[in-house]
């Protein structure tokens, strides 16, 4: 039922005639740029071909693949991280897009599978601790593969959006946390695609839409299990300490423009530099490598990597 409301909320807004928000918007050649990408649109994408698939754990969803770019390194590495309501009904493969065009440009790429609602082991805490194992075993993986663990950057969408934010700031968790684990690796920037920022907020929605997914993700309500929110909503864990882009769609159905925006002036209150990027598109675009999106992103990474402030 959540999926099925998820993309029924897409085909409603692919459907409803757009406003024109963004002062300067640069459409792709040959696209409409009053469309928005659609769920189904993107995952018919032919995949690229697979990287190297990597084993971080001995679940069958603990994995991930890395993509090398073709220059000798060592190279600084993209974490990629999937959304889709923290559900297993979507996997990690339609971020294999932005995983293999991120190679062209001289970044490693890391595109990593964990564990989801809906399958065994899948939510609190194993959800989250297996982020966190997939995201140390680049330690393991830098031992054979030129990496630069100095130049670590994580990028994620929607419910990987609030992953990648929730990594960034995991070294800053009590040394007693269950989700925190002995040395975190820690990170120089995180981008956030479309991404959840506030777990408390983000929870109160339709039913049986990816709003719906959060109480289940951490086994309660902020009444009832109030430590877990504090270890995990981004926005509880201000300030994050590296800094922040946040790119996101102005016409994004599943997760509010607005919501981002009040996320980004708590971070820089709370002494984060932390930015929006605001784009005409919906929630799909923005995972994509071939709209307005990928150019932010690309720029985003360059500043994230060069120590520049956002």
């Amino acid at each position: 039922m959540r999926k099925t409301l998820w993309l029924a909320l897409l085909a409603i807004s692919a459907c409803a005639s757009p406003a024109r928000h963004h002062s300067d918007p640069v459409p792709m050649a040959n696209k409409d740029p009053a469309a928005m990408l659609t769920w189904t649109e993107l995952s018919a994408r032919p995949l690229p071909p697979s990287g190297l698939r990597i084993a971080y754990g001995d679940g069958p969803e603990q994995f991930g693949e890395l993509r090398l770019p073709a220059s000798t390194g060592p190279h600084p590495v993209v974490v990629l991280i999937h959304g889709g309501c923290w559900l297993s009904d979507f996997d990690y493969r339609y971020m294999t897009h932005l995983g293999d065009a991120l190679a062209t440009q001289g970044y490693a790429s890391w595109t990593i599978e964990y564990r989801r609602l809906g399958a065994s082991g899948g939510g609190w805490p194993q959800t989250f601790t297996d982020v966190g194992l997939a995201l140390d075993a680049l330690r393991d993986i830098a031992a054979t593969q030129p990496l630069d663990l100095g130049r670590i950057v994580t990028v994620g969408h929607s419910a990987g959006g609030q992953l990648a934010l929730w990594l960034a700031a995991r070294p800053r968790l009590a040394a007693d946390s269950e989700l925190r684990g002995p040395a975190p690796l820690p990170v120089r920037g995180v981008v956030g695609l479309a991404a959840i920022t506030d777990l408390a907020e983000y929870r109160i929605g339709p039913p049986d839409s990816c709003h719906a997914s959060v109480d289940p993700l951490l086994g309660g309500t902020p009444d009832t299990v109030p430590l877990r929110y504090a270890q995990t909503s981004p926005r509880a864990l201000l300030p994050l300490g590296v800094p922040q882009w946040l790119i996101q769609g102005q016409r994004d159905p599943i997760v509010s423009a607005d919501s981002v925006e009040r996320f980004v002036q708590a971070a820089r209150h709370a002494g984060d530099r932390s930015q929006t990027r605001l784009l005409d598109v919906g929630h799909f675009d923005v995972a994509a490598p071939d709209h307005e999106a990928w150019a932010a992103l690309q720029s985003a990474l360059a500043e994230a990597l060069a120590g520049a402030p956002p």
